[in-house]
C-alpha cells in the first residue's frame, strides 16, 4: 500500500527544511573539518583556550546584537511588509534596518576593542594564572572584534533572503565562512612564515575576519536578483523600523540572559581546579570542541527547522491564520523530536569513539578525547531542549510578543547560575557539570514556552507530542543499547586506536540507524510516516528520462 501524500504546505515545509539541513550539513562538514585542523595545530590548551575566548567575546556581541535579537524582531516584521506591502517598501525597510544596524554594530566594535582587556578579565579571571595567555587572549580579541560588523550585516542578509524562501543560499553562508576562514588564515600565516602555535594562532584570526567578509559577499548575488542589494537609507522614523526596535528590546535583554550564562559557565571553566588545587588548562576546550559537535544535529535539525518555520508562521499569523499557524508550529516540535532524540542518544553512547576518530592526533591527545566526550555526553541531553528554543522563541515574536520569550531567558539566568556553581563547587563534576547544566536550563527554558504558547493556544497538540516524544524514546533506547553493544565488541576487538574507532563508528551508527527506523515503524510514529509519504512525493513527482534521452552527463 503506497503511503498517502501530505497535504501541498506539509511537503512545501518538508521541503524547506530538507534544503536547509542539506545546506547545513555541508557548513557542519566543512566547520568540522576546521575544526579538526585547528585540534590537529593547538591542541587544547592556552593558546587554543585563548583564541577560542577571543573569539568568543564577539561571538557573544553578535549574538546580542545580531543574529540573536535581530533575527527575532526582522524576519517576522520583514516578512509581512513583503507580503502586505509589496517589494519596493520592503525594500526600504531593509535599508534602512541595516544602515542603523551598521552604525551602531560599529560603534560597538570600536568600545569592545577599546575595552578588550576588561572583557577578557570579566569572562576569565584565570587566564591570568597562566604565563601569557590573558595576553593573547587580548591581542586575539582585538584581531576578531570587527567580525561582528561584518557577521551583523550577514545575518540581516540571511533574513531577507529566508524571508524570500530563499533557503539554501543563506544556510550555505557558512560554510563559506568556514573554507574562507581557513584557507586564508593557512596562508597569512605560511606566507609570513609563522610556524609556532602562538604566532601561527594571530594568523588563524586574521583568518577569521575573512572568513566573515567572504560570508557577506557570499550573499550578495542572491540580494541583487531578489531586489535587495544594500544602499544606505537614514530613515530612523520609519514605522516598520520602529517595530523591530520594540521587539528588539526584550529580544535584546533575552539574548543577554542568554550570554550571562555563557559568561558564567566560561568563567566557571577557566578556574576549575585539579586535585593539587592548581587551575586546570584545558576545559574552556573541551567543552567548546564538545559543544561544536553538538551544533551538527543542531543545525541539521533545530535551526534548520526554526529556519524554515519562521517565514511561514510569520504569514499565517499577520493574516490571522491561526488554525495554520498552529499546525505549522505542531508539525515543527514534532518533526524535531523525531530527530533529536536519537541523535542525543546516539551522541551520548558513540561520542568518545566519534571524537576520536575525528579530533585526536597531533596536539590533540588521548586524554582530550575522553574529557571532551564526557563533556558531549552531558551536552547530548539537552538536544531536544535546545532545538525546541529555537522554533518556540520565533514563534511568539511571530505574535507580536517578545516579552515572554524574554522573561523565560531571564529566569534562566537564576537557574545556570545556580546549577553551574552547584554542580561544579559543590558535587564537584568539573566541567561536566557545566555541560549538565546548560541541558537542563535548556530543558527548562523549552519547557516553559511550550506551557505557555500552550496555554495560549490549546489546540497546541501537547497530548498528540507526548505520545510521540514517548515512542521516539522508546526506539531510541533500543537503538543506544544496540549501539553500545557493538561499540564494545568492535572496540574490544580492535582496540582504542583511530582505526578501531572509525571501525565503530562505521558499524554501529548504520546499525543504530536501521534499529531506530524499525522501531519507529513498528511503534507507527506520525512524524516519520510523514517523512516517509514526503519523500514518497518527491520521488513520484521527479522528472523522468524519456526513452531515447541521452544520459544525464551527456545533457
Amino acid at each position: 500500500m503506497t503511503p498517502p501524500a501530505p497535504a501541498p504546505h506539509k511537503h512545501a515545509f518538508l521541503h524547506a527544511v530538507g534544503t536547509v539541513s542539506a545546506a547545513v550539513s555541508l557548513s557542519r562538514l566543512t566547520g568540522m573539518v576546521r575544526e579538526i585542523v585547528m585540534a590537529r595545530l593547538f591542541g587544547a590548551g592556552a593558546v587554543y583556550d585563548a583564541f577560542l575566548l577571543g573569539s568568543r567575546i564577539p561571538n557573544l556581541s553578535r549574538n546580542l546584537f545580531a543574529e540573536g535579537a535581530l533575527a527575532s524582531a526582522f524576519v517576522p516584521v520583514f516578512s509581512e511588509c513583503l507580503a502586505v506591502r509589496g517589494r519596493k517598501e520592503a525594500a526600504a525597510l531593509a535599508n534602512a534596518v541595516a544602515t542603523m544596524l551598521f552604525l551602531a554594530v560599529a560603534a560597538i566594535c570600536v568600545l569592545g576593542m577599546l575595552f578588550t582587556p576588561q572583557f577578557v578579565r570579566l569572562l576569565a579571571p584565570g587566564f591570568a594564572a597562566v604565563p601569557g595567555k590573558f595576553e593573547l587572549a587580548v591581542r586575539l580579541t582585538r584581531i576578531m572584534f570587527p567580525f561582528l560588523a561584518l557577521v551583523a550585516l550577514a545575518a540581516q542578509a540571511m533574513g531577507v533572503l529566508n524571508a524570500c524562501n530563499r533557503f539554501a543560499i543563506p544556510a550555505l553562508a557558512s560554510t563559506s565562512f568556514n573554507i574562507g576562514s581557513l584557507v586564508l588564515g593557512l596562508g597569512v600565516g605560511w606566507v609570513l612564515g609563522w610556524r609556532s602555535p602562538d604566532r601561527l594562532i594571530v594568523a588563524m584570526a586574521g583568518g577569521v575576519l575573512a572568513g566573515g567578509v567572504v560570508q557577506l559577499l557570499w550573499q550578495f548575488p542572491s540580494l541583487r536578483r531578489e531586489g535587495f542589494l544594500f544602499r544606505p537609507r537614514w530613515d530612523p522614523r520609519h514605522p516598520g523600523l520602529r517595530r523591530i526596535a520594540r521587539l528588539m528590546l526584550p529580544a535584546f535583554l533575552g539574548s543577554a540572559a542568554l550570554q550571562i550564562n555563557v559568561v558564567v559557565n566560561t568563567n566557571l571553566a577557566s578556574s576549575i581546579t585539579g586535585p593539587d588545587g592548581h587551575v586546570i588548562d584545558g576545559p574552556v576546550s573541551w567543552l567548546s570542541y564538545a559543544f561544536r559537535f553538538l551544533q551538527l544535529p543542531l543545525g541539521l535539525f533545530g535551526a534548520a527547522i526554526a529556519t524554515a518555520m519562521l517565514p511561514e508562521v510569520s504569514r499565517n499569523a499577520a493574516a490571522g491564520r491561526m488554525d495554520e499557524f498552529r499546525a505549522s508550529l505542531g508539525r515543527s516540535l514534532g518533526l524535531m523530536l523525531l530527530l533529536t532524540i536519537p541523535s542525543s542518544a546516539g551522541l551520548a553512547v558513540l561520542g568518545e569513539s566519534m571524537i576520536g576518530a575525528i579530533y585526536e592526533g597531533g596536539r590533540f591527545h588521548g586524554s582530550d578525547t575522553h574529557q571532551t566526550a564526557v563533556a558531549l555526553a552531558w551536552y547530548s541531553l539537552g538536544l531536544a531542549g535546545y532545538s525546541a528554543v529555537k522554533i518556540l522563541s520565533p514563534a511568539f515574536y511571530a505574535l507580536d510578543d517578545g516579552r515572554t520569550p524574554m522573561l523565560v531567558s531571564l529566569a534562566s539566568v537564576a537557574l545556570n547560575l545556580a546549577l553551574a556553581i552547584g554542580l561544579v563547587k559543590g558535587a564537584r563534576l568539573g566541567h561536566a557539570g557545566l555541560a549538565l547544566s546548560t541541558s537542563l536550563v535548556s530543558m527548562a527554558g523549552a519547557a516553559a514556552l511550550f506551557t505557555l504558547l500552550r496555554a495560549r493556544f490549546p489546540g497546541l497538540g501537547g497530548r498528540a507530542l507526548a505520545a510521540s516524544a514517548g515512542k521516539i524514546v522508546a526506539a531510541a533506547a533500543a537503538m543506544a543499547a544496540v549501539c553500545r553493544f557493538s561499540s564494545v565488541l568492535v572496540t574490544g576487538h580492535l582496540g582504542m586506536g583511530r582505526g578501531a574507532r572509525l571501525a565503530d563508528v562505521a558499524i554501529s551508527i548504520p546499525l543504530g540507524a536501521a534499529v531506530f527506523y524499525a522501531g519507529a515503524r513498528a511503534l507507527a510514529v506520525p512524524e516519520l510516516e510523514a517523512v516517509r509519504a514526503a519523500c514518497y512525493t518527491a520521488l513520484r513527482n521527479a522528472p523522468r528520462p524519456e526513452v531515447g534521452d541521452p544520459p544525464p552527463g551527456d545533457r
